[in-house]
Order: structure tokens, then C-alpha cells, then sequence
């Protein structure tokens, strides 16, 4: 029997194979690391045992998912209710019936949206449990995908049209085809981005970051801080919704700005 290995480390479920794969290629890549103790795998039965989801707003027509204990990198993904129909920031790797049980409470999900490898976690599986919705992925990083599917749809340029105004721009930066989603009609219509790790929100809430790699310690060179820049141009945003805990709770268009002109000082 095939089974849809998970590595323990980055969370991303494989495509099926009879015995556990040799190695993960997202883990190899030098953005991410593999385990001290060798390459872990686990499965989706497995997790069920140990963990559970939690799902909680965090604003109107905004909730958090998270898997607890932690698990992998502890990805939390985002729930976006919009009238056109409900979005899936993100993703993360545990799904059981309980979370679709909450999840279908609050109006399904009709399209998943990605904005980077360390985030395809068991997004194949969200995407069966919810009636085969679309996965968006830029092309970009579509030699990352290593549960291939009919759902994933890879799109390609800068800008993604959704619905309600809502748009996944693709900044770059952490990898080529890195996204944000910018939501018009959060925080009272002043805005909010949905930034994973391509505009990272740091411990102090007061800045942002943006790196080649997290956990390593690259840094991007200047030629993506100003992609970055350019690709964000012209929208506006009170709140920041990043990867993991922290997040900016006003005037986050400014503390972005500041941000940028910080790390540009960095190359004078």
C-alpha cells in the first residue's frame, strides 16, 4: 500500500510511495535545513494521534489555523471569509475530521492559495476534503511541488485576480515566486496583508524582514528588497498577518516603508 509520507522537519507531504522516501528536497534546499538527527518521516494517520487543530478569528472574517503542540515549522495558515467565497491562506500539514468539521461551519473553502514551499504542507489533501477546489501556485516554484495534482493550478506575472477586490501578488524574494495576499476590505477597508514569509513580521511588531533564508540566516540581495519594493507599490495596508505569531496592528503601510528603507541603507 502507498502511503503520503510527511517529512517531520518542513511538514510537506510526498507524493505516495511504498516505503518512506530518501530524502526531502525541501529540506535539502539550503532556505530550510534537514533534521540533527536525519531525515524523520510521519503520516497523516499518525499525526491525528498526537495533534489537533486549532481555529480561532483573529479578526472579522479572519481566522487562524494551527496545529498544537507544534509541529514541523509550526505553519499557521489563515481562513479568509469573502462573499465571492471563503480563501485558504496557506496551509497546514495535519487535517482531521474535526477541522473540517469547523472549517465547513464557516463556509468551506473555494480556493487554496500558497505562498511558498515551506507552506504546501497537506495542501492536496485539503483540496480532496473540500470537493477538489483550485490550489494557486505561482510557476515560479512549481519545481518544488512534490505531491503533484490536478487541483494545483500554477499562475504566472505579478498579479493574481480573485474576487472581492482580493489579489496574491508575487513579491519574490524568499523564493522566486514568494506571495502576499492583499485583502482591501480588512481592517474597516484599510487593509490587510497576508504576508507569510515573503515580508516577515519580526518579534518587536514594530518592522518587518525579508531574507533568502529564515532559519540560516541569508539575506536577500538588493535587487529583491527592491523587487519587493515595486511589487507592493501603490497598496495599502493598516495590518500585517506574516507566517507565524506576531503580527502589525496599525499603520503597517509605514512600518513596511521604514523597513525597506532600512535594509536599502544596509547596500549604500
Amino acid at each position: 500500500m502507498k502511503t503520503n509520507f510527511i517529512c517531520t522537519t518542513c511538514g510537506v507531504q510526498q507524493a505516495a510511495t511504498q516505503a518512506e522516501p530518501s530524502n526531502c528536497i525541501i529540506c535539502e534546499d539550503d532556505r530550510q535545513y534537514v533534521h540533527w538527527n536525519g531525515q524523520q518521516w510521519t503520516t497523516q494517520e499518525a499525526l491525528q494521534q498526537e495533534y489537533k487543530n486549532i481555529i480561532y478569528a483573529v479578526e472579522p472574517q479572519l481566522y487562524r489555523l494551527q496545529t498544537e503542540p507544534k509541529f514541523a515549522i509550526g505553519q499557521k495558515a489563515y481562513l479568509l471569509q469573502s462573499p465571492g467565497g471563503n480563501i485558504l491562506w496557506d496551509c497546514i500539514t495535519l487535517l482531521d475530521e474535526e477541522t473540517k468539521r469547523q472549517i465547513s461551519a464557516l463556509g468551506g473553502i473555494k480556493a487554496i492559495i500558497i505562498s511558498h514551499p515551506h507552506y504546501y504542507a497537506s495542501m492536496v489533501d485539503y483540496s480532496l476534503a473540500f470537493g477538489n477546489i483550485p490550489i494557486y501556485i505561482h510557476a515560479a516554484d512549481q519545481q518544488w511541488v512534490v505531491r503533484p495534482d490536478a487541483a494545483i493550478k500554477f499562475w504566472k506575472g505579478t498579479y493574481l485576480e480573485l474576487w472581492d477586490g482580493i489579489k496574491v501578488i508575487n513579491c519574490g524574494g524568499h523564493f522566486p515566486g514568494a506571495c502576499v495576499l492583499h485583502w482591501p476590505h480588512g481592517a474597516a477597508n484599510k487593509g490587510i496583508l497576508l504576508s507569510g514569509d515573503a515580508v516577515q513580521v519580526v518579534m518587536d511588531r514594530k518592522s518587518v524582514s525579508f531574507m533568502y533564508s529564515y532559519p540560516n540566516l541569508i539575506p536577500l540581495p538588493k535587487s529583491d528588497i527592491l523587487n519587493i519594493q515595486d511589487s507592493l507599490a501603490g497598496f495599502n495596508f493598516e495590518k500585517i498577518y506574516g507566517a507565524f505569531e506576531p503580527h502589525i496592528a496599525q499603520e503597517a503601510r509605514a512600518v513596511f516603508n521604514r523597513s525597506i528603507s532600512r535594509y536599502l541603507q544596509i547596500f549604500k
